[in-house]
C-alpha cells in the first residue's frame, strides 16, 4: 500500500493529485524548481524537495534528480502527472528500479506508444482504423493539405499544416527543429489533414486482472495551435454505432500493449461523423480528465493509485450521468497571436463550478512554464445546461492580474455553432476575429473614477461649482483609452459623455449607476495601477502622457518575456516585406513569430539567439519606406 507519494510534476496537476492523496490518507511530496519555490503545489505538499535551476531540462525533466528526491523524502511511490516525464519509459524504469511504485502503465506499454509512427503500425496490426501516412519524399499536390507531426511528444509542438507544395520544405524544417527542441527527437511524419475534423477521445482504465473500462468519449475539438481549449463529455452528436466503434477500438488498443492504469486513446472523426481514425494513445492522465470524472462519478487519480497497487476494478464500468464541459483558463491574449502574459495574479475566483488550479491569490505567473491558470468544469443533466452554467460562471469570475482568455471562453461557449455542437478543430481559424472584437464598457471607467473618488473624499460631495475632475484609463487588453470628466455636486453626478447617467451609490469597492432607468452595480478592486471593474480591467494613466515613453516609429517590442530562439538572416540595412518573420521568441512552451509591421528597411536589430528579453524590450526597428519618403519631402530644400 502506498504511504507517501511524490508527484514528479508541478502546478495544477500536482495540486489535483495531492487532493486525492489527502482523501486517501497518503502523505505527499512535491518537487520544485527555483522558479517554483513559492508555488502553490509546494505549499500544499507535506514535504518538498528542491531541483536546482529553473529550466525544465535542468529540473522537471531530470529523472535522476526526481528519483533521488523520492528517496530523500521517504516516498514509496511516484505519480508523473502529465507532460514532462509522464510518458518517458526510461523514467518509469528508473522509478521501479529504485524499488518505488510507479503510478502509471508499464514502461513497455509507454515505449510501445511513445512514437506515433510505431504506435500506428501496432494499431494497424491490431485492426484499429487509421490514416495512411504520406511519404515526405514523394508528396504531390494531390496529397495536400498535409499535417506534419512530431513522432514523439504532443501538446501541438512540431505540428504544421501544409497547404502548398512550395511551403513544405520550410514547414518541415521548422517542425523538425521544434520537435528536436521540445522532445529531443526530430523525427517528423506526415498524414492527410482532415478539414473540419473532430478530435474525439476515449478514456480507458485497466487493471492487472484483465479488466479494461472504456469510460465514454470526450470531444476536444476547440483548439488553438493544436492545443485544447474547451473539452466536453460525452462527445456530442455521435451515433451509437460510432460510439461503440470508438470504445471497442480503445479497448483493443489497450489490450494490444497489455495496458495498466489510466490512459486515453485519441481519434480523428470526419465532419460527417461516418469515419474515425486512430491518432495516438496517451499513456497518462489527461488535462481534461475532470469531465469524465464528473459524468461517471469516479476519481481517476484514486483509481490510478489503486490499480498500481494491484487492486482489481469492478467487472463493469459505472454508468454515465449528464454532461460536463471544461474550459482552460490561460494567461494569454488571444487577439495578439495568443501571446502569453505574466505578472501577479491578485485574485482568482470562479463561482459555482469545479476549479482545478495551481495558483492562489497573490501568486506570480512566470515565463518558464505553460500559461494555464486553471480549469473550470461544469456538470449538469444536459449539455445545454452545462454549457450555460460554465459560461455564466466564467462571466462572473474575478480574475485580477495578467490578461486572460476568459472573454474568449465565454464567447466561445455562447457561440451559435458551439451551442449547436457544430464544432471541429478549425473553429478558431474561422471565428477568432469575431470572438476577440473589443467589448468596450465606458461605464466601467466611470465606475472606476467614482470608486476612486469615494475612497479619497472626506465628508460629502462638493456643493459649489468647480472644475471637473479628470481621470484617464486604458482598457486591457484591447488598449482603448478613456478620459473621464465629472463633477459631484449636491444635485448629483455631472459627467461629460454620460448624459442621463445617475449616481445611485458609491463606495471604494462598489458603485451603483442608473442608466436609462436600469440600475447596474459594479464591483471595483484596485491592484497597483490596475483597476478591475467586474470582468473589465483598466490601467490608470497619468493625466498628461509622458513624452519620454514614446518609441521610435517601426519599433518591434517583445510582446511577452521569453527567449530569442531564432533570427532571420537579414542584415541591418536590408529590405523586408510586411509580414516577414524576423525573430522567433519562445515563451511559456510556445513559439511566437515577430514579423515586420510594414515593408521597409531593417534599421536596427537588438535580438540574438539565446537572449532573454522582458516584455516591451526593443528587438528591432523597421522603418516604413513610405514614411521615410514623407519625411524627406517635409525636409526644407
Amino acid at each position: 500500500m502506498t504511504d507517501t507519494l511524490l508527484v514528479a510534476n508541478r502546478g495544477e496537476i500536482a495540486c489535483r493529485i495531492f487532493r486525492t492523496c489527502r482523501e486517501l490518507g497518503i502523505s505527499t511530496v512535491a518537487v520544485y524548481s527555483d522558479a517554483d519555490a513559492g508555488a502553490l503545489h509546494v505549499r500544499e505538499a507535506d514535504r518538498a524537495v528542491r531541483l536546482p535551476g529553473s529550466a525544465p531540462a535542468d529540473t522537471y525533466l531530470r529523472g535522476d534528480l526526481i528519483v533521488a528526491a523520492a528517496r530523500t523524502a521517504g516516498a514509496d511511490a511516484v505519480h508523473p502527472g502529465y507532460g514532462f516525464l509522464s510518458e518517458n519509459a526510461d523514467f518509469a524504469r528508473a522509478v521501479t528500479g529504485a524499488g518505488l511504485t510507479w503510478i502509471g502503465p508499464s514502461a513497455d506499454a509507454i515505449e510501445a506508444m511513445a512514437s506515433k509512427t510505431r504506435a500506428k503500425k501496432l494499431m494497424a496490426d491490431a485492426g484499429v482504423p487509421l490514416l495512411a501516412p504520406v511519404g515526405l519524399a514523394i508528396v504531390t499536390a494531390d496529397d495536400l493539405p498535409l499535417l506534419l507531426k512530431a513522432a514523439s511528444g504532443g501538446g501541438g509542438r512540431g505540428m504544421r499544416v501544409v497547404r502548398e507544395l512550395g511551403a513544405l520544405e520550410g514547414e518541415l524544417e521548422a517542425a523538425v527543429a521544434e520537435a528536436r527542441a521540445a522532445f529531443g527527437d526530430g523525427e517528423v511524419f506526415a498524414e492527410p489533414y482532415v478539414e473540419r475534423g473532430r478530435h474525439v477521445e476515449v478514456q480507458i482504465m485497466a487493471d492487472a486482472h484483465g479488466t479494461v473500462w472504456a469510460l465514454g468519449t470526450r470531444d476536444c475539438s476547440l483548439q488553438r495551435r493544436h492545443q485544447k481549449v474547451i473539452e466536453e463529455a460525452p462527445a456530442p452528436g455521435l451515433s451509437d454505432a460510432l460510439r461503440r466503434t470508438l470504445a471497442e477500438a480503445a479497448v483493443v488498443a489497450a489490450r494490444a500493449v497489455d495496458y495498466r492504469g489510466a490512459g486515453t486513446v485519441e481519434f480523428l472523426v470526419t465532419e460527417d461523423g461516418e469515419h474515425a481514425y486512430f491518432l495516438e494513445m496517451n499513456t497518462r492522465l489527461q488535462v481534461e480528465h475532470p469531465v469524465t470524472e464528473a459524468v461517471f462519478g469516479v476519481d481517476l487519480v484514486a483509481l490510478q493509485i489503486r490499480t498500481a497497487q494491484g487492486e482489481p476494478l469492478p467487472a463493469a464500468a459505472p454508468e454515465p450521468h449528464g454532461h460536463a464541459v471544461e474550459a482552460r483558463l490561460y494567461a494569454e491574449n488571444p487577439a495578439r497571436d495568443w501571446a502569453p502574459q505574466t505578472g501577479v495574479l491578485h485574485r482568482l475566483g470562479v463561482p459555482g463550478v469545479r476549479l482545478d488550479s495551481g495558483y492562489a491569490d497573490g501568486d506570480s505567473v512566470g515565463m518558464h512554464y505553460d500559461p494555464m491558470l486553471a480549469k473550470a468544469v461544469a456538470h449538469a443533466p444536459t449539455r445545454t445546461e452545462a454549457v450555460r452554467k460554465l459560461a455564466h460562471a466564467l462571466s462572473r469570475a474575478r480574475i485580477h492580474g495578467p490578461a486572460t482568455n476568459r472573454d474568449l471562453l465565454v464567447r466561445s461557449l455562447r457561440h451559435p455553432d458551439f451551442a449547436a455542437a457544430r464544432i471541429d478543430t478549425g473553429f478558431y481559424d474561422r471565428h477568432l476575429a469575431d470572438l476577440t472584437v473589443p467589448d468596450p464598457e465606458p461605464l466601467a471607467a466611470l465606475a472606476a473614477a467614482l470608486a476612486d473618488a469615494a475612497g479619497a473624499r472626506i465628508g460629502g460631495w462638493r456643493n459649489l461649482p468647480s472644475q471637473p475632475q479628470v481621470k484617464r484609463y486604458r482598457s486591457e487588453p484591447d488598449g482603448a483609452e478613456y478620459e473621464i470628466r465629472y463633477r459631484l455636486t449636491r444635485g448629483g453626478l455631472v459627467a461629460d459623455d454620460f448624459p442621463g447617467v445617475r449616481l445611485h451609490s458609491a463606495a471604494p469597492g462598489r458603485v451603483g449607476l442608473e442608466d436609462g432607468g436600469v440600475l447596474r452595480h459594479f464591483d471595483v478592486e484596485v491592484a497597483g495601477d490596475r483597476v478591475h471593474v467586474g470582468r473589465h480591467t483598466l490601467t490608470r494613466l497619468p493625466r498628461f502622457p509622458d513624452p519620454a515613453t514614446r518609441t521610435v516609429p517601426g519599433s518591434l517590442l517583445a510582446p511577452m518575456p521569453g527567449t530569442v530562439v531564432r533570427v532571420a538572416g537579414i542584415a541591418v540595412g536590408g529590405h523586408v516585406e510586411a509580414g516577414t518573420p524576423l525573430i522567433w521568441l519562445e515563451a511559456m512552451k510556445m513559439e511566437h513569430r515577430i514579423t515586420a509591421p510594414a515593408s521597409g528597411t531593417l534599421t536596427a536589430l537588438h535580438a540574438a539567439p539565446g537572449r532573454q528579453v522582458e516584455v516591451g524590450a526593443l528587438l528591432a526597428v523597421v522603418r516604413d519606406d513610405a514614411e521615410r519618403d514623407d519625411e524627406k519631402q517635409d525636409e526644407p530644400a
